[in-house]
């Protein structure tokens, strides 16, 4: 029985933070309904496309997995009256449309709390909403990078002489999807509680500031503002990227016995003596730093690991295809497997982090084609179907959901 077998997500998110969160609550059981405007999530036309398929891209795939699809418009008020009767048996909306999006569609929390008073009504915007605290940026559109920047992680990140950088990946999205969740699970826990649900809200800039948490309290604590300093930490060591011959290896020596260890391992017992503390190897870094970083780059990764994996937390700076070759990451069904539509090809996938003994999580099937499930959702009439394909192809510009062109990823 898989942990939220019972959930019924209506899912009106687009791009990345809103479906991976989705994502997460398809994993673990619950039936997510992918509501999509005319024309679908325009992410499902982002490359990298399969040679046997060019239904939707690898991004989409990606993050779409084991969703239901259904195409409705809000502009039509026969699609309206559709989504509300979805909406009554519902028991998560999630969206991810900008400030008073959902209001011109008289679709607002607090309508459909009307319909459904048991309903968690999740947000997930770039500045939050106005319901559960104001902020005089909340009409402004967001992304990833956009949040990144605001919440002072691009300022940490990089090399010491760099410029800002952003994190390869969008953490700005995925650790606010992953909160978000969250979110949703504890409002869960208290409608079970209470029998009555509300609206949640998570924003882009309130995760990266939380994400970013280690800034806050030095600043509070020094008065001094953080500076970037590569793969070093302020307040540990050795606690860094070292280049070896032929690639580079990470090594985090912090308790004394993981120092022992690696003064064993470089045959400088004197260092063990010198430096015994933690505060000692900080105060000396530099002179310590070059010391390691000689001995690493007179040895090969494997020989490094060799040497060191018993006793000294280190790891090799992996690319993906090291992942791919890693046997940790498929005996723990970090790389899935999911179906093309339309073919037998598969694709590669990342699985779910989350492991339960009892209800283990199942990533479940290929992400959905547009509309793909209209009929089994919808419980469609063919005739009044059919009238409404003909509507659809004498309409030369159909007009789809509009959040004033722009809205929070």
């Amino acid at each position: 029985m898989p942990a939220l077998d019972d959930v019924r997500v209506l899912d009106l998110t687009r791009v990345l933070g809103g479906p991976y969160c989705t994502m997460l609550l398809a994993d673990l059981g619950a039936d997510v309904v992918k509501i999509e405007p005319p024309g679908g999530d325009f992410v499902r036309e982002t490359p990298p496309f399969h040679d046997a398929d060019d239904s939707f891209g690898g991004y989409f795939q990606s993050i779409n997995r084991g969703k239901r699809s259904v195409e409705l418009d809000f502009n039509d008020a026969a699609d309206r009256r559709e989504f509300l009767a979805l909406v009554e048996d519902a028991d998560v909306l999630v969206e991810n449309f900008r400030v008073g999006t959902m209001e011109k569609f008289g679709l607002e929390y607090e309508r459909l709390a009307e319909i459904n008073p048991q309903l968690v009504y999740a947000s997930m915007r770039g500045f939050g909403d106005p319901r559960t605290g104001a902020s005089p940026k909340q009409h402004e559109p967001a992304f990833d990078l956009v949040a990144q920047a605001l919440g002072g992680v691009m300022h940490l990140t990089g090399q010491e002489d760099g410029p800002p950088t952003k994190v390869g990946f969008g953490v700005g999205d995925i650790f606010t999807g992953v909160l978000h969740a969250v979110n949703i699970l504890a409002a869960l826990h208290y409608r079970e509680r209470t029998g009555v649900g509300q609206f949640v809200d998570t924003a882009m800039y309130d995760a990266m500031i939380s994400l970013a948490e280690r800034t806050v309290y030095q600043y509070s604590y020094t008065g001094e503002v953080p500076h970037r300093q590569g793969n070093s930490h302020p307040t540990l060591f050795p606690y860094n990227a070292f280049e070896a011959r032929d690639g580079y290896v990470v090594i985090a020596a912090l308790g004394d016995n993981h120092w022992q260890a690696l003064c064993e391992a470089m045959d400088r017992p004197d260092w063990i003596v010198d430096y015994p503390r933690a505060a000692d190897r900080l105060e000396n870094r530099e002179y310590l730093r070059e010391g390691i970083t000689d001995w690493v780059s007179e040895h090969t990764v494997e020989e490094l690991l060799d040497v060191l994996e018993e006793g000294v937390p280190c790891g090799p700076v992996q690319d993906v295809a090291d992942v791919y070759n890693c046997e940790h990451a498929r005996s723990r069904e970090m790389l899935i497997e999911a179906t093309l539509p339309r073919t037998d090809e598969t694709v590669t996938i990342a699985g779910t982090p989350i492991k339960m003994a009892k209800t283990p999580p199942d990533p479940g099937e290929r992400a959905p084609l547009l509309d793909e499930h209209r009929a089994e959702i919808l419980r469609c009439d063919p005739i009044a179907e059919l009238d409404r394909t003909k509507k659809h192809e004498a309409d030369s510009n159909p007009v789809g959901v509009s959040d004033g062109g722009a809205h929070d990823d």
